[in-house]
């Protein structure tokens, strides 16, 4: 079959270990179901892992992708889960500590076929293009657990989403206004910060800017660049949630006095469950609230949507058809 895999790996030049060709077919074991695959779409953690990062040399050639959606064994239309959980894990399987991401451990989503955990597909609502369905599974379900499982948000609570057109920032922005959040976003970017605001943002402002109020919570994923601001714009009892670290993890100042004197609250948040999943695809079902596409390419163009990523030139989800 035909796929987007990871041949080596390189910290410079990232995309020179990106192979398109053929793998062998996927055999799926007792539990296991196989997906057509429709449509897939690019995260951060497929440039990532061509630089080595959470993926293991003796893995190589492992073909990228975390996301998809497609068809069962059954013809039914599904969207795939990633995490992977242990097979006797119960409970929330972002918290197994054996548990891995489809591209990590088991071969990915850029191919004409994936086999995941029967488990792990969730059905597709008929309204939703298998291009909108294949966003979900990563940064779509990453900021709906940030926002919602994680953050706890409700109607009428104020959210600052920093750094407005990576793909877990555009989903946050999308999912906080449909649920009655009052949001504001940040961007370097003057038409980033445009565009935010046609996604939903009451108010978009220079990174770094002070916000004209206090908020309930940050959603951040930026890191080193944007960690003073965020904790600088929470109210006495706020929270920061914390996915990623896209500028660098090691700080200068975390500023602890301000986290305990304010009692702030830092929360983690990984990825998201089955659960989340479905709960994340019935609200988009039930608001028509679609996610962001910036392009859509064949899988057999996949390296110019890389490239796009890595210059950073995105605003919304690349989605390769398969």
């Amino acid at each position: 079959m035909f796929a987007a895999y990871a041949e080596k790996f390189s910290s410079d030049d990232p995309i020179s270990g990106l192979v398109l060709g053929e793998r062998p077919d996927p055999v799926a074991p007792d539990g296991w179901t196989t997906v057509t695959v429709k449509t897939a779409s690019l995260n951060h953690h497929d440039l990532w892992s061509l630089q080595g990062v959470g993926l293991k040399a003796e893995a190589l050639p492992m073909i990228l992708g975390c996301d998809a959606a497609g068809l069962d064994e059954d013809g039914n239309e599904v969207v795939v889960h990633s995490v992977i959980s242990s097979p006797d894990w119960t409970g929330d399987e972002t918290l197994d500590p054996k548990r891995s991401l489809l591209s990590e451990r088991h071969q990915g989503t850029f191919a004409e076929k994936v086999i995941v955990p029967r488990r792990n597909v969730v059905a597709k609502p008929e309204g939703m293009s298998f291009e909108e369905a294949a966003c979900l599974p990563t940064a779509w379900l990453t900021a709906y657990r940030m926002l919602f499982t994680q953050g706890g948000l409700k109607a009428g609570d104020s959210v600052l989403v920093q750094g407005a057109g990576g793909g877990v920032a555009t989903a946050a922005i999308t999912l906080a206004r449909a649920a009655g959040l009052k949001v504001y976003a940040t961007s370097r970017d003057e038409a980033k910060q445009k565009r935010a605001i046609e996604l939903g943002a009451h108010e978009a402002l220079p990174s770094g800017e002070r916000l004209p109020v206090k908020v309930d919570a940050v959603i951040e994923t930026v890191g080193r660049a944007t960690w003073k601001h965020s904790i600088r714009s929470l109210r006495p009892g706020g929270a920061i949630i914390i996915s990623g670290t896209t500028s660098g993890a090691n700080l200068d100042d975390a500023l602890l006095t301000n986290i305990f004197f304010l009692q702030l609250k830092v929360i983690g948040s990984t990825m998201g469950t089955r659960a989340d999943l479905a709960s994340l695809v019935s609200l988009l079902d039930a608001t028509g609230t679609r996610p962001l596409i910036d392009r859509t390419m064949p899988l057999t163009e996949a390296k110019a949507g890389f490239e796009a990523m890595h210059a950073g030139e995105l605003f919304g989800k690349v989605v390769f058809t398969v």
